[in-house]
């Protein structure tokens, strides 16, 4: 896995000066450069997965187009806080992503940034070099931020550092790949460093399955191979069997008392329905007389969208969770790039496009296997196959964002989406999803 777009070039780490303990209430210090104002680009995102392979938080990047990175530097943090602001932390609301924590590169100059202080500290961590982090005309705002609750991760150091204070500023290590002896090394002393260690160079399961052996937090993105080639089976498991007889069911709209005799097959489905209508942004407590009832309540539309996240996480394997989760993303960011371009019932496919372009990852079934029991309609099917059709340049723009952002921009102008637009749908689609749990009581 490759996470250049996150990363500065590589310079010689200076020494950590030995300072003393600055007692620090409202640095005086001001910005190196001026204020280069917005910077057009992209936002990009990794997921961070614990050692059980759930997503706890995300790094966002700020893909520039139009101008080089280093004409975006600075502008590129302001955008990427200003965006994250107003989607994730707009209006008085409460922070969108619950208890996740969010990630992104900064300098020197970005630590001056006003934007900063529009969002939560104790949910940012910036991620900065030993060069940056050991300057010592930056130490006043490094610690003021970290006294707000602002973490740190220290990035490209292959020792803990020796600086006590800047101990105490470091919350996250950056230990690139799992590399047993460096982990040894780093824990090696009477006062070790006391922080979270982050492994950012995750090539494969094999890597990641390190990671969790010691306990790591992990990044992976969108080049994050979900299964091993050669794991694909040539059958659905028979969770997955009856949720595509469902689904097969609902797309030739057959009767209402066919599906729930064949929903009555499955005592565990048949519950997760109900509670699915019941819960308050379906049904809000309304009383269900029957499963026939509850089908005709939801709808043919809702129940094909509900039963394309149940199939999504059908299949128990190591990494269904962070799988899921990416599965739930994708639909909706898919499905909301489309909203107002297209009527709704195309967005409704939208949104099955981006959940169904993973599913043979997540089933660990062929794709063409799989589509063949559902029976999509054919501009789905060109999307999910071959990424052509009305829908594979949405899903095409959001496989982009997932990774380096290299087709953003010319993606999105394809579709006529400003980047504003892009980048909202992004964040609101990382922020839906913590409603979603990975099994399929979802909204």
């Amino acid at each position: 896995m490759r996470f250049d777009f996150f990363r500065r070039s590589d310079s010689e780490h200076k020494a950590a000066d030995q300072q003393p303990r600055v007692e620090v209430k409202a640095p005086v210090a001001t910005p190196r450069v001026s204020d280069p104002g917005e910077a057009p680009g992209h936002i990009v995102h990794a997921m961070l997965l614990d050692s059980r392979k759930r997503t706890v938080g995300y790094r966002l990047g700020w893909r520039v187009t139009g101008v080089t990175a280093e004409q975006g530097g600075v502008a590129g943090f302001k955008s990427l806080l200003r965006a994250i602001s107003q989607h994730l932390n707009g209006d008085g609301r409460a922070w969108a992503l619950d208890e996740m924590e969010l990630f992104v590169d900064a300098t020197i100059e970005s630590l001056f940034a006003s934007e900063l202080q529009e969002l939560p500290a104790e949910h940012m961590v910036l991620c900065m070099s030993l060069q940056d982090m050991s300057d010592a005309d930056a130490r006043p705002m490094l610690l003021y931020l970290r006294e707000q609750g602002f973490g740190f991760m220290l990035c490209g150091a292959s020792e803990v550092p020796e600086d006590p204070e800047l101990r105490r500023i470091v919350t996250h290590m950056d230990v690139g790949t799992v590399n047993p002896l460096v982990l040894a090394r780093m824990s090696e002393g009477p006062d070790p460093l006391r922080v979270q260690w982050v492994a950012t160079r995750i090539h494969d399961l094999g890597d990641l399955d390190a990671a969790a052996n010691f306990h790591m937090k992990a990044f992976v993105d969108g080049g994050f191979p979900l299964l091993p080639v050669g794991q694909l089976v040539d059958a659905l498991q028979p969770d997955a069997q009856l949720i595509v007889k469902l689904m097969r069911m609902i797309h030739r709209n057959e009767d209402t008392r066919e599906i729930e005799a064949t929903l009555k097959l499955d005592a565990r489905l048949t519950y997760r329905l109900l509670r699915h209508i019941n819960s308050p942004a379906i049904g809000g407590g309304v009383e269900i007389h029957s499963l026939r009832h509850a089908v005709s309540m939801l709808g043919y539309t809702p129940m094909f969208r509900w039963l394309t996240m149940l199939l999504a996480s059908s299949h128990s394997t190591a990494g269904t969770p962070y799988m899921t989760k990416k599965a739930i993303i994708r639909g909706r960011f898919v499905e909301l790039l489309g909203q107002g371009l297209l009527p709704p019932a195309e967005a409704d496919n939208l949104f099955v496009v981006g959940m169904l372009s993973l599913i043979d990852q997540l089933l660990g079934v062929p794709m063409e296997e799989i589509l063949g029991h559902v029976h999509l309609p054919t501009p789905v099917q060109d999307a999910i196959l071959r990424r052509s059709g009305v829908y594979g340049a949405f899903l095409a723009l959001a496989e982009s964002c997932e990774s380096d952002g290299a087709l953003a921009a010319e993606l999105s102008e394809e579709l006529f989406l400003s980047q504003d637009q892009v980048n909202g749908a992004h964040l609101m689609a990382l922020a839906w999803a913590q409603d979603v749990g990975a099994g399929a009581d979802v909204a």
